[in-house]
């Protein structure tokens, strides 16, 4: 149940005065008090705030007060001072827990998917390999390891629906912010419309899980939501995805590895999503507890790990288990971004050393077939041609707004500066550091006017499956 406006309000005052007194950031205490960045600037946008949301953040606020003004204070400083330790340069190690904050930074990642084509190069990508596909009865099944706000999988079941008309879908996409999956769902209602034959299910567990909707520990724990949706417009189906946010706000919650400084799930969860007027069509494709199923015959893993992590990381925890979650025949497309373009001429006139893209494609390739071992006989590991591999993504700029004898405006040199710090996996202390002065507009500005545009590299890579006969 909505909050009243009163109560709204109070609420917001409370966290006003908590933020004033423990030097906290509004977008600091949204993310520890409910996984949400956002969530004070929703809040006063007039965002829906739920009895449960309220109760969350008053006992946050209540807990970090028992702990005390200062020790919070002193855990906030000593988070900034170790940040700082490592602005010189990557090399230095940052503690895991507070390394994350870069990769949960909600606006440089909305602001990089709207300022460039990324999203629709690597969907059309994606696509490209669709004439592959020999899907078997009683379905074709697709897996999306790494569903971001949805751009793309909504691009690729467009796709899909385009070369398979009337072939029923079982399609799973991996995600794990709360953020991302309502964002995702919000753009599959008319998949439903276009392809009533779709079983679409979301989950926020690991690489080696997601794929079979099993997880490795607390079983027990797991949250299992199967939603049939009724009606027979999109109009309808938004309606009633819009309707899980409440659900996805409680069950969708994340918190940071100690270990690793990746975000990992609080519970595992999966959501399940398909017509009412097709569930006996699609009863053999919607998946039950324990008995999850992968042979996919199309993986998408499109920037799945950090662009530093090591081959044998990258190949270890996300590609191999992808590449076994493959059918007899199915392919699996990674993309991953590469450098050699503008947007890396930005980062090293700010950071003259810097080299993100440490592992390319065959490094990758060679790291999945040892982590394979025998198993690897089974595969095709095809790293492609550079000229067919490498493709390029754009910066959007309006004809003209880049020109060598006019200024350019502030918000291009911004959005430029955003796309190359996000490719590149730039950490805030270290951004902070350099955005002290205007150097990084004037490094921006720079190469902008020497090429005009600003484009960016990505390169991709196939493993296909063989096929049993």
């Amino acid at each position: 149940m909505k909050e009243s406006g009163a109560t709204i309000e109070t609420l917001l005052r409370e966290i006003a005065e908590f933020c004033r007194r423990s030097g906290m950031a509004e977008t600091t205490f949204g993310r520890l008090a409910v996984n949400d960045g956002k969530f004070i600037s929703r809040v006063r946008a007039g965002g829906k705030v739920t009895a449960a949301t309220i109760g969350r953040v008053r006992s946050f606020m209540a807990d970090a007060d028992a702990r005390g003004d200062r020790d919070l204070r002193a855990g906030l400083a000593g988070f900034d001072s170790r940040l700082a330790a490592g602005a010189s340069g990557h090399s230095q190690e940052i503690a895991p827990q507070h390394n994350f904050r870069f990769f949960d930074n909600r606006q440089k990642y909305l602001m990089f998917v709207n300022t460039t084509s990324e999203k629709q190069v690597v969907a059309q990508k994606a696509a490209q390999e669709l004439a592959n596909l020999r899907p078997q009865p009683p379905a074709l099944r697709a897996f999306d390891a790494g569903v971001g706000d949805g751009t793309v999988l909504a691009r690729l079941m467009r796709s899909l629906h385009q070369r398979f008309p009337r072939t029923p879908f079982y399609i799973v996409g991996k995600e794990i912010s709360l953020e991302d999956a309502r964002l995702a769902l919000e753009k599959t209602a008319d998949r439903f419309f276009e392809h009533p034959e779709t079983v679409l299910v979301l989950t926020n567990m690991h690489y080696a899980e997601a794929p079979w909707l099993t997880p490795a520990k607390n079983a027990d724990a797991m949250i299992w939501h199967e939603v049939a949706l009724r009606g027979n417009s999109s109009a309808e189906f938004e309606e009633q995805i819009t309707a899980l946010h409440p659900f996805l706000a409680e069950h969708w919650r994340a918190k940071v590895s100690e270990k690793t400084g990746n975000p990992v799930y609080e519970k595992p969860s999966v959501l399940v999503l398909f017509r009412e007027d097709c569930r006996f069509l699609l009863d053999s494709l919607i998946p039950k507890v324990g008995a999850g199923r992968a042979d996919y015959d199309f993986i998408l893993a499109s920037q799945p790990y950090r662009a530093r992590a090591s081959a044998e990381f990258k190949a270890e925890k996300v590609i191999a288990p992808l590449a076994r979650a493959l059918g007899p025949g199915g392919r699996l497309l990674g993309v991953n971004s590469c450098g050699g373009d503008p947007g890396m001429e930005i980062i090293q006139k700010v950071w003259p050393d810097e080299q993100p893209f440490a592992t390319n494609r065959h490094d990758v390739l060679a790291a999945v077939k040892a982590a394979l071992g025998k198993s690897a006989r089974d595969y095709a590991f095809n790293p492609n041609a550079d000229a067919r591999a490498i493709f390029r993504y754009d910066m959007h700029t309006l004809p003209n707004e880049i020109a060598a004898d006019d200024d350019i405006g502030t918000s291009t040199l911004l959005a430029a500066w955003n796309a190359a710090i996000y490719v590149a996996q730039i950490e805030d202390a270290r951004l902070a550091e350099a955005m002290r002065t205007d150097e990084y507009l004037r490094a921006t500005r720079d190469v902008l006017r020497k090429h005009g545009a600003l484009w960016f590299f990505d390169e991709s890579y196939v493993i296909a499956r063989k096929r049993d006969d």
